[in-house]
């Protein structure tokens, strides 16, 4: 019953963050279910309301064709490196402390990154880094079950418009949750009662969004983000650190 409550909890915060940013239900989702279960088992939660809410965030813009003309090689490269991680047995299903670290340093890079405004400078072929990105967040998503890191700050480095940036950002996040669902069911991960709870959290997840939606008006969108990334810092310090001395 009180993992019930928590995971309803946590879903809702975490489709309140991406209500305001755009972005970050897996993220927060996965590090905050990892406290209370393995992250394979925080993953096959994660499947349906990062599903959804991708598909809304992916379609509430200008039509998509223009968009996956320009990156699909990036699609296909994280479908493939999801793909390989799993068939080298992604830490995920080989060791839950190894998951549990290997997520935690994604979660402090992708934070200190946020925090620090680093941003990339492409200086090679966009035709080249694209299914090269595209493969490694594939292959950290077979292992960690978080698809942020190194899509969204190549993402932001490409120079999209703010809109057509949310919007990739949805197409990048709605194959990764897509290639992970595969992974997991490859692995035998994701069972009927997985399936099911996961099923029942679209419904926080989608009223934490609407809620985010409502006050993004009324806060500073930067302090919150701000905010949102120290709270990752420290939940992803904290999970590595757990694992290394453990």
């Amino acid at each position: 019953m009180e993992n019930i409550i928590y995971i309803t909890v946590v879903f809702l915060l975490a489709g309140m963050v991406k209500g305001v940013t755009g972005m970050g239900l897996p993220t927060v989702a996965v590090a905050m279910l990892s406290l209370v279960m393995s992250p394979v088992e925080a993953a096959a939660l994660l499947i349906v309301p990062s599903l959804l809410t991708n598909v809304w965030q992916l379609l509430s813009g200008s039509p998509v064709y223009p968009l996956w003309q320009r990156l699909w090689p990036m699609m296909a490269g994280i479908c493939i490196g999801t793909g390989a991680g799993t068939l080298v047995g992604g830490a995920l299903a080989v060791d839950a402390k190894m998951a549990s670290g290997a997520l935690g340093v994604a979660l402090v890079a992708y934070a200190a990154m946020g925090l620090l405004s680093l941003r990339w400078r492409l200086r090679g072929s966009e035709g080249v880094m694209s299914p090269a990105i595209g493969a490694l967040t594939g292959a950290i998503t077979a292992a960690t079950g978080v698809f942020v890191i190194p899509a969204v700050p190549y993402l932001q480095a490409l120079e999209l418009e703010k809109d057509e940036l949310v919007q990739a950002m949805g197409l990048a996040f709605t194959v990764s949750t897509v290639a992970l669902a595969v992974s997991l069911a490859a692995r035998g991960a994701w069972q009927p009662a997985a399936a099911g709870m996961s099923f029942v959290a679209q419904l926080p997840a989608v009223a934490g969004m609407l809620l985010g939606q409502r006050l993004r008006s009324r806060m500073a969108p930067e302090l919150f983000r701000r905010c949102f990334l120290f709270a990752l810092l420290l939940l992803g310090m904290h999970l590595a650190l757990d694992a290394a001395w453990h």
